[in-house]
């Protein structure tokens, strides 16, 4: 990284990514802290040298590049404090720490990445509940002892629903839900030696049940419970835990959503009774293809049905469900599906997507919905939802992670990517020509963008799908109505263009 290229990103302002420090005579003590966040975070920059004018808004003038005394050593201090007792863990190797100089000015840029989970939490000092940071727009933060709590989980190599739910037993778990699973079991599994096991057993060969050799304490795994348990007893230990699903399919500006599976005591909400109740209401819609089996038998399952499970399994067996809140919330929309889950992704962004390595925080549910159909073997879920996405020349699926909400969501978009491409370009397009559009005395509004104004809140942020599904129009063609609208200051936004969001001012 040159000068040049150092100071487009000092002037991109700090945020959660990057952290600028004055630094003129050594390292200060906050650079630790802005270590372990980032650590615990996305990873970042770390930029020594550059002075912050708080009384300034504008970057440019707001970071003021002065440089650092004696480089070098700074260096070589910063070096021998991280490698000695200062953090936990030393993550950094050589090119991670370089001096960056133009002239007589010398910066010192430090980069560093993500822990990987087994190494979370990096903290500062010997106490993690005392030294541990995490990063948002704002700058570092002591993390929450519940966020603390959550990586300390996650460094389980075997996840986390193995363990024994203390008191719930056999008792707890709801004979119609596990008579359906044994069902489908059987079908799937004709001749198996499991078939004949009384519903204990099963359970036990499933990981649903267990013992623990050395305690002798034995019950329902957490596991077992989630997935096969009554709602009561469900309620009664994970009241954190909420399931949602919303059709918001052509939605009115009065009528949020046209179809909803939430608790409301006419079911028992486990997660396989949660996810055989949505799975077809997801995929009804989707087009079936008419082809015959061997000439004979329909197949009604076409490789974008299993890509819609296989997002859903996605988010059951990645969610943590043993954090303070959490909603397993899935949105369906006319053209696109939504999957969130509570916990935030446990390895990095581009290993997901290249796929063989599965770190799932539920392992056993991974096998439970395996054994009888749903999902594919460990590492190559996301793999198969790309490479059908692709096959339909749609929008690649983004994972998306909130660190601040501690929740993943996977958005799966039926667009095609030609039309997204377009639809930037009109974005671009537009500003480049805002000039023109600002403003222009006795210009009237259309009715679409009369009818965007009057479903949107003032002060409340819309995505573009958002406003897509209130009015039935396509993401392209609304995302070119939002822009005019922001071009006639009538709207403002925010976020990058892939995700934008829009605001109707507070009058």
């Amino acid at each position: 990284m040159n000068m040049q290229e150092l100071k487009e990103l000092i002037y991109q302002g700090e945020k959660v990514d990057i952290e600028c420090k004055k630094a003129e005579k050594n390292v200060p003590k906050s650079a630790y802290e802005s270590y372990s966040g980032f650590a615990n975070t996305k990873g970042g920059y770390i930029i020594l040298g550059v002075r912050e004018d708080k009384t300034k808004t504008d970057p440019k003038e707001r970071f003021i590049i002065q440089g650092i005394e004696d480089a070098p050593k700074q260096k070589e201090d910063f070096w021998n404090t991280i490698n000695g007792n200062k953090v936990n863990i030393n993550l950094l190797t050589d090119d991670d720490v370089k001096i960056v100089e133009d002239g007589s000015i010398s910066l010192i840029v430090i980069h560093v990445p993500r822990a990987d989970f087994n190494m979370r939490p990096v903290y500062v000092g010997e106490n993690p509940y005392k030294g541990t940071y995490k990063r948002n727009h704002e700058g570092d933060y002591h993390a929450t002892e519940h966020e603390i709590r959550g990586m300390i989980r996650d460094q389980n190599p075997e996840g986390n629903d193995n363990q024994i739910i203390e008191y719930y037993t056999m008792d707890d778990i709801d004979k119609e839900t596990l008579r359906k699973y044994r069902q489908i079991f059987e079908i799937r599994n004709d001749g198996h030696v499991w078939n004949a096991l009384d519903d204990k057993s099963f359970l036990e060969k499933l990981g649903g049940y267990r013992k623990d050799r050395k305690t002798g304490v034995e019950g329902l795994t957490l596991a077992g419970l989630l997935m096969f348990g009554t709602g009561q007893a469900i309620r009664e230990r994970f009241d954190n835990v909420f399931m949602d699903y919303r059709n918001e399919s052509q939605v009115t500006a009065d009528i949020r959503w046209n179809d909803r599976i939430t608790y409301d005591g006419t079911w028992e909400n486990n997660l396989f009774n949660f996810f055989t109740k949505v799975t077809p209401k997801l995929t009804e819609d989707l087009k079936k293809p008419f082809k015959l089996e061997g000439g004979v038998q329909r197949i009604d399952d076409t490789p974008v049905h299993k890509a819609v499970r296989e997002g859903f399994v996605n988010m059951i067996i990645h969610a943590d469900y043993l954090m303070d809140a959490g909603v397993l919330k899935v949105i369906k929309r006319s053209d696109s599906f939504e999957f969130t889950n509570p916990g935030i992704l446990k390895l990095p962004l581009e290993d997901i997507y290249r796929g063989g390595n599965s770190k799932s925080r539920n392992p056993h549910m991974q096998t439970m919905l395996r054994l009888v159909g749903f999902g594919d073997n460990a590492g190559s879920g996301f793999p198969t939802i790309l490479a059908v996405w692709k096959s339909e020349g749609w929008i690649k699926p983004e994972l998306i992670e909130d660190t601040n909400l501690d929740q993943v969501t996977l958005v799966m978009k039926m667009e095609k990517e030609s039309d997204d491409k377009s639809a930037e370009k009109s974005a671009e397009n537009s500003a480049e020509n805002s000039a023109d559009l600002k403003n222009r005395e006795g210009m009237a509004l259309s009715e679409r963008h009369q009818q965007i104004l009057a479903i949107m809140e003032a002060g409340i942020e819309y995505s573009t799908e958002q406003v897509a599904e209130k009015i039935g129009l396509k993401g392209p063609r609304t995302r070119q109505l939002l822009n005019e609208l922001v071009n006639k200051e009538l709207l403002a936004c925010i976020g990058t263009t892939k995700r934008r969001r829009y605001i109707k001012p507070v009058d």
